[in-house]
């Protein structure tokens, strides 16, 4: 089977809605030409990628693997449709996309998006959260988005710019705030962890130890902004980035803690694929993601 980028289109639908009838409603088309296609693709995969149990479709493994990939191959088959010689934001309709942690939309993420609006009133900026799994796969993935917000010191390899310095910080409930966080005390009282990951920017793990601290890890989550809702209230100790710790009303029952060693600085910075590096609406968008950088550096 030569490529077709229809079929690709249809491949897609297909894996994502595991159904023919609701594929077929998601492209517009006839339940039987998408029929026809997955007939086309299961004979040249040789596999039936979609397989009836009870009154529901499941992938195969094979279709699991394709569902990811079809749909990566898609993102950048529009990115190469939206490629320009030139690039005038006052004029283009262009998305971007970033992949960005929760803690950094309420600081760099706003600030870019006003930025661009401003001057480039019908460019369009999607976020994506970030993930582990994500920043294993950085290198292939990033091919798919413009750009990922990262500290320093976990990808490699990939090109980036400083965007601007944060710290680790410590949140404690407001009304057991008057204790002093010693070491007995920070060995003693559970932890709120978000983002256990294992690279070194994002940990402070090695810093507590030197300092003779022994974590009890408590909570996991998968977001920083919901630190402080896990800490108001209890004896449990957070840790987050200190510019989203701060925009946590005041008054609403947790506190910025006081430690006797700092924890370590953040330099958040912004990462893309070298595919993009000499795209003029990429350097637009690098541009414009310094300017934000500054203005938060200077908050």
């Amino acid at each position: 089977m030569s490529p077709d980028l229809n079929l690709l289109v249809s491949m897609d639908a297909l894996l994502q809605e595991r159904s023919v009838t609701r594929a077929a409603q998601r492209l517009g088309l006839s339940q039987p030409s998408l029929s026809a296609a997955l007939a086309r693709l299961r004979r040249h995969f040789g596999d039936e990628l979609l397989t009836r149990v009870g009154n529901s479709y499941q992938l195969t493994a094979l279709g699991e693997r394709l569902a990811e990939q079809t749909s990566l191959a898609l993102t950048w088959t529009d990115r190469v449709f939206q490629t320009r010689a030139d690039f005038d934001p006052t004029e283009s309709e262009h998305e971007f996309t970033l992949v960005v942690a929760d803690c950094h939309l309420p600081v760099f993420g706003r600030v870019l998006a006003d930025l661009i609006q401003r001057q480039a009133p019908r460019v369009r900026l999607t976020f994506h959260h970030s993930t582990a799994q994500f920043v294993h796969r950085a290198s292939d993935l990033l091919r798919a988005v413009d750009a990922i917000v990262l500290p320093q010191g976990v990808l490699v390899n990939m090109p980036m710019l400083q965007l601007y310095r944060d710290r680790w910080v410590c949140v404690v409930s407001s009304d057991i705030a008057e204790r002093p966080l010693d070491q007995e005390e920070l060995s003693s009282r559970p932890w709120v962890f978000a983002y256990q990951h294992p690279f070194s920017a994002l940990s402070t793990m090695p810093r507590l130890a030197q300092e003779g601290v022994r974590i009890r890890t408590s909570v996991t989550t998968e977001d920083f902004l919901s630190v402080p809702h896990l800490v108001r209230g209890t004896d449990r100790i957070g840790l987050m980035p200190e510019r989203v710790a701060r925009l946590h009303p005041a008054g609403q029952g947790v506190t910025v803690a006081d430690l006797p060693f700092e924890l370590g600085d953040l330099l958040e910075s912004l990462w893309w694929h070298p595919a993009h590096e000499r795209d003029p609406a990429h350097t637009w968008l690098r541009a414009m993601a310094s300017q934000a950088g500054r203005v938060v550096e200077q908050s």
